[in-house]
């Protein structure tokens, strides 16, 4: 599963400990999950991504930056979108998908994002 967002905050870092906790809990089921922050400025995004895995106590998700703030054109990241959410199984086969605006991402958009967790372990 991959994490897109292009800012870091506390509800952000609500979702990430708690995909977190299921990576941990899922390793031998192969979860795995990282987030990427879309950014402009990719050399100050690896201290800040240190800084917010640090302080939130981040084990088992990989963090890291991608230097544009569209994303990867793969993806088809939403321009309008400040987290974007992908759950896949192998290379290709999504199984869910959540796009969140600002301000948008909130306990039940969480909430749906960790309980979709299911349609990837198996």
């Amino acid at each position: 599963m991959n994490i897109f967002t292009r800012s870091l905050d506390d509800t952000l870092a609500s979702l990430v400990k708690q995909i977190d906790k299921k990576v941990g809990e899922n390793k031998a089921k192969k979860m795995a999950a990282f987030v990427v922050l879309l950014t402009d400025d990719a050399d100050a995004a690896d201290a800040q991504l240190k800084a917010f895995a640090k302080k939130h106590k981040i084990k088992n998700t990989p963090l890291t930056a991608f230097d544009g703030i569209a994303g990867p054109e793969k993806y088809k990241i939403a321009k309008n979108a400040e987290v974007t959410v992908h759950l896949w199984v192998g290379a290709k086969e999504v199984k869910a998908n959540h796009a969140f605006s600002k301000g948008k991402l909130d306990k039940k958009g969480i909430v749906a994002v960790v309980t979709d967790t299911s349609k990837i372990l198996k």
